[in-house]
């Protein structure tokens, strides 16, 4: 798939629906043989990832998820495996019945799956039960399968989708599938990619069926992957290049008690690249500034006048690492919005704005966690995870602002309706100070010159990818500062 644009699109469930009809409808290319494609690409991930596996199950719904699945017990099968296949109807209809009864044919046997049932071990199980369009719940019979499966320790390759998951956000539908790989047919579904999407399809692949390009074209993807690429974003330095030229980040925070978090900043934005860092904060976290970061500027300010000469010089504002919600705060947050600079607001200044809702301007990025979201938002935690990709897009519109929600597969939304989807980190991430330096990174980018969205992007991005290289020692223990030599590198083109 070199090149192909269908690597980092992301499409909804029904998008992928109409495109497998214009592939069926309009470029003939009938149903079973689609099927027959499918369950060719997955029975050939099975062979490389699990070459060893010798024993089936294999999981078969009602539609065309369990066509897909009997096709590939009609492989195994053919090439000598021992194959069990457990169905959820007594009969299957359409394309997906002319599998069942190849299957069959061939001398498969098949067990429809009654409550009570215990789920056979196997050396890897195959879960066809349910596939993108799911729409409700799992329950009943599908569900004590999936508890089952979940409990056994056996490894799953998903179909498509894993049972139960939400194509489209992300989240079980009351139960869902755990699986060890996931082979995606046709088009990337958006939920595989944010919020439990991850937990749940273990590695994922694309298979497209061969279906030709033609059949996307008329479906605009809503969402798209962030991918190598966006590491060219960020152009060579010119051989004369001086501070001067590469910005003046003036981190606004560190209420008493929180000097740790704007040195966490000052230092990503230094290590991302920013010609000069200057740091407003309490006089008392000053001594210790210059003596851990000798490289960035520390300014003690404790009245909002004393903030005005260093805003006046800073190109860019990294606003609410350590910002506190004080009077204090409150000050430093209204005179630092009120430049109209070029602006980060992370943190405390995210609480702030949440109470004091204004709009901020294409030209700032705003960088809330699931919690800081909902209270931007006015809504729950819960309704924020429930559709990560409709709050997203809240964010951006209501405050006319780039907007990236953290957390598991980060969204980055501009007020346009552009979504950019970063897949790349890890659970060692989450730990304190991360945002810090996230903060620093996109502040840093954008005072070299890059625009808000590709700022935010590219930002998301290296971070991401600095806490893989930074997890390669293992994830439990990762400290933010672990990430500080890995931007660097990011930043200088070594991305693989």
């Amino acid at each position: 798939m070199a090149n192909d644009p269908r690597e980092h699109a992301l499409y909804t469930a029904t998008q992928v629906r109409l495109i497998d009809q214009v592939a069926i409808s309009r470029l003939r290319i009938a149903g079973p043989e689609l099927m027959r494609r499918a369950a060719l690409a997955a029975w050939q991930l099975l062979r490389r990832r699990w070459p060893q596996a010798r024993r089936l199950l294999v999981l078969a719904g009602g539609g065309n998820n369990g066509g897909d699945a009997f096709e590939l017990a009609h492989l195994a099968l053919r090439d000598g495996l021992a194959v069990e296949v457990l169905a959820l109807t007594a009969a299957s209809t359409g394309d997906a019945g002319v599998m069942r009864a190849a299957f069959v044919a061939a001398g498969g046997a098949v067990v429809v799956a009654t409550a009570g049932l215990v789920v056979p071990m196997a050396d890897v199980c195959v879960d066809g039960l349910f596939g993108s369009g799911l729409a409700r719940d799992v329950d009943g019979v599908a569900r004590g399968l999936i508890e089952q499966v979940n409990a056994s320790g056996m490894p799953v390759l998903a179909l498509d989708v894993p049972s139960g998951l939400d194509a489209d956000r992300g989240v079980p539908r009351a139960v869902a599938m755990r699986a060890a790989a996931t082979l995606c047919f046709v088009a990337w579904k958006r939920g595989l990619f944010t919020a439990q999407g991850a937990e749940y399809c273990g590695e994922r692949e694309l298979a497209t069926l061969d279906i030709p390009l033609t059949a996307y074209e008329e479906f605009a993807a809503g969402a798209n992957l962030l991918g190598a690429d966006v590491f060219a974003s960020l152009p060579r330095r010119r051989a004369h290049a001086n501070k001067g030229d590469c910005g003046h980040v003036l981190v606004v925070g560190g209420d008493h008690g929180f000097g740790g978090a704007v040195q966490l900043c000052a230092a990503a934005a230094l290590r991302s690249g920013a010609g000069l860092v200057s740091v407003a904060t309490h006089a008392m976290h000053v001594g210790a500034l210059n003596a851990a970061l000798p490289e960035a500027m520390a300014h003690g300010v404790e009245e909002d006048a004393d903030l005005q000469a260093l805003l006046a010089r800073a190109s860019v504002i990294a606003l609410g690492p350590g910002l506190g919600q004080s009077d204090w705060s409150h000050h430093l947050f209204a005179a630092a919005l009120a430049v109209e600079k070029p602006c980060v607001v992370d943190a405390d200044a995210l609480n702030l704005l949440a109470r004091m809702p204004r709009e901020l301007g294409a030209h700032c990025v705003i960088t809330p966690h699931p919690g800081e979201a909902a209270r931007l938002l006015g809504c729950s935690v819960h309704q924020v995870q429930a559709d990560r990709f409709e709050s997203v897009r809240a964010l951006a519109k209501r405050f006319n602002a780039m907007a990236v929600l953290k957390g598991s597969g980060s969204l980055i939304a501009a007020p346009d309706g552009r979504i950019a989807v970063c897949a790349w980190g890890n659970p060692g991430m989450a730990s304190g100070g991360m945002g810090d330096l996230l903060t620093g990174v996109i502040a840093a980018l954008l005072a070299q010159g890059l625009d808000a969205w590709q700022a935010a992007g590219l930002g998301v991005a290296v971070h991401a990818r600095a806490g893989d290289l930074a997890a390669a020692s293992g994830e439990r223990g990762m400290i933010a500062t672990d990430l500080l030599p890995h931007l660097r590198i990011m930043l200088n083109g070594r991305f693989a």
